[in-house]
């Protein structure tokens, strides 16, 4: 008998005024001490004074944390981490984009464990988490990471990123309010409404899809496909942001049960070496790695391109494949985001290196429909870097 395993974060509040639903979470732990993490941009806006405000007024004793940065780097969290285990806490609220919600899951759970952050990665690490932690409510304040439904936080070490994973980084609740991200700036909000749509599109494609996980997927793609390039040019449009709340959260949803391929493999060493955001490398790489692995996907690419809002009745699965690499494309450029790897001021002479570390990710690469190999990894930074989609000559 052949079926499919699925997992969901325990509790979701979704909709617009959803943070009303967080003292009632609070106050079923009854937690004398509460850690926030979160940025300091989001202090300075007055965004955190309204989840800390009802907090304090129901009489609970709250620490801000914001020594949070974009693509934290383990030393960050092994800040935190340290912080939240003298700190006496027994509730973590998490609020932010994806840097934000990662680190309140880890410092949730590593505060009732021993060694460093790094003795936990996957990649390298040597201890396994064995306890569930701190209770934690993350409420994300932009649309596009997931982090707030998925079991994962992702660190940046020198060259690359690794990850902490376990089922008990999973949110105790999740509180997605799309009125959060009505500040959110145009760039943010590019950045991230495309990172969404690719963990829908890679969701989708993936190995490990099934029947569940593609309903998600395409629902994902389809508000995504409507809504964010409005969420990007007007940030005060309530149903785009609505729209790019939901879709952010099924997207979530999605690829954390199927898993994430090829533009996430490649995207890491692009944050790990240069900077970029995680919401941006996943953009400048979709079109070309979706063109690369196209033939290993037709139908689905014909799909995604219907849910973007296109239309492939009148077309053969080949084309209306390329015809959906080239509307990924065309999203890319009309919410602001550089095509090419050289226009990230990345040199030509870096793209060994990337591929270097790209092959080193060897558990998200196992999804893609297409086995992405080292010279194919080469191949696609290349057409990154040149602004060509290209594909693979193998058969």
């Amino acid at each position: 008998m052949s079926f499919d395993k699925l997992v969901f974060a325990p509790l979701s509040y979704t909709g617009w005024g959803a943070l009303e639903q967080l003292l009632p979470e609070v106050e079923k732990y009854a937690p004398k001490k509460i850690l926030v993490v979160t940025d300091p941009t989001l202090e300075k806006i007055g965004l955190v004074e309204r989840v800390t405000t009802p907090l304090k007024k129901g009489g609970y004793h709250v620490t801000i944390y914001t020594d949070v940065v974009p693509e934290p780097p383990i030393e960050t969290g092994e800040k935190l981490v340290s912080f939240a285990r003298t700190g006496q806490f027994e509730m973590v609220v998490g609020l932010g984009g994806g840097s934000a919600l990662d680190l309140a899951k880890l410092a949730a759970v590593l505060a009732e464990h021993e060694g460093s952050v790094a003795d936990y990665l996957n990649l390298t690490g040597t201890k396994k988490v064995e306890k569930k932690g701190l209770p934690k409510i993350l409420i994300p304040t932009t649309s596009g990471t997931g982090s707030e439904v998925t079991n994962i936080s992702v660190l940046s070490l020198k060259s690359t990123k690794d990850v902490v994973t376990h089922d008990y980084l999973l949110a105790d609740a999740a509180i997605l309010d799309p009125e959060l991200t009505v500040s959110v700036p145009a760039k943010v909000t590019a950045a991230t409404g495309i990172d969404a749509l690719t963990h829908a599109v890679e969701a989708y494609i993936s190995v490990n899809a099934s029947p569940v996980t593609d309903g998600l997927a395409l629902q994902a793609i389809r508000l995504i496909g409507r809504s964010l390039r409005k969420a990007v040019h007007n940030g005060n449009d309530k149903k785009a942001r609505i729209d790019m709340s939901n879709g952010s959260f099924i997207a979530g949803l999605a690829f954390f049960n199927a898993g994430v391929a090829g533009v996430h493999a490649l995207a890491y060493p692009l944050g790990g070496q240069f900077h970029i955001s995680h919401g941006e490398s996943n953009a400048v790489l979709l079109p070309y790695v979706m063109g690369y692995i196209r033939k290993s996907c037709t139908a689905k690419m014909a799909d995604i391109l219907n849910a973007l809002g296109g239309n492939s009745s009148y077309l053969s699965e080949e084309d209306a494949s390329y015809k959906c690499v080239e509307e990924l494309e065309r999203l890319v450029k009309d919410v602001g985001i550089p095509s090419t790897l050289a226009e990230f001021d990345i040199p030509e002479s870096a793209l060994e290196r990337l591929t270097q570390d790209g092959v080193q990710q060897r558990r998200i690469l196992a999804r893609s429909p297409y086995p992405l190999l080292e010279d194919d990894i080469r191949n696609i930074y290349q057409s990154a870097f040149n602004g060509v989609v290209t594909e693979p000559t193998r058969r």
